[in-house]
């Protein structure tokens, strides 16, 4: 049964990531009208069901929502900027450049642990992203979650410096989370869970022994931070003074 249920949300992931990078990508722009069920059903090869859980996880991002006898359409991405406001310049460069440094370490330490991951360090890695799951779902912060889970694939690699590494940087080197942890909104929930599905696209392909794929999820995952980080200072750096 649990081989069954994580191949079924394996192809619920494939799906609903072929569908985001298609929208982020601009093939699929906002107004846009996605493809019908039955469309989508054919082009991925995969059941009703499994392309339903896909197009609701894109509309619990936020890229897409239902219109009642229409069908389903893009919307513009969200940023995740929550309240800009508050946001301390100082601290996102500083996030920003842990992200940096993280990536190609980060990147090496997912195909590692694709190959060399024994089976109790992978039943770990999935006990870890269960874990920011049941946060999420307890409208709890995820940054010890988020970090403990990157720590299991640091173990994987069987190199103790991958591990030490991230513990030299603490839960500081999981500072997206740290935009998340106030106010409870649909926003940060949204957030929360496009990193749980970065983070299980990661962990599917360190299943499958697959480094290269590992390889490139954990890089998309970290470069996509990045990218919302940036957006963030440029927003921030953007922002008229309040002095005017």
């Amino acid at each position: 049964m649990k081989d069954r249920t994580k191949g079924a949300r394996t192809l619920v992931t494939q799906v609903s990531e072929a569908l985001r990078q298609l929208i982020m990508n601009g093939d699929y722009a906002p107004g846009d009208k996605l493809p019908s069920e039955a469309q989508l059903t054919e082009a991925h090869g995969v059941s009703r069901t499994v392309v339903r859980e896909a197009v609701a996880a894109l509309r619990s991002d936020g890229l897409v929502e239902a219109r009642q006898g229409a069908g389903i359409f893009v919307l513009n991405p969200p940023r995740f900027a929550f309240s800009p406001r508050n946001i301390d310049k100082a601290r996102l460069a500083s996030d920003l450049e842990i992200l940096e440094i993280r990536t190609p370490i980060e990147v090496e330490a997912a195909g590692l642990a694709a190959l060399r991951r024994s089976p109790s360090q992978e039943e770990t890695i999935f006990d870890r992203h269960a874990a920011v799951l049941a946060c999420i779902e307890a409208g709890q912060s995820i940054r010890e979650a988020d970090f403990a889970l990157h720590l299991a694939i640091a173990e994987a690699t069987n190199n103790p410096l991958f591990r030490q590494f991230l513990e030299m940087h603490g839960t500081s080197a999981i500072p997206q989370s740290k935009l998340v942890t106030e106010n409870r909104t649909e926003a940060e929930t949204a957030y929360r869970r496009l990193i749980h599905q970065e983070h299980e696209k990661i962990i599917v392909a360190i299943s499958n022994g697959d480094e290269e794929g590992a390889r490139n999820a954990m890089r998309g995952h970290l470069k996509g931070s990045q990218i919302r980080y940036r957006d963030l200072l440029r927003d921030e750096r953007l922002r008229p003074s309040s002095r005017n």
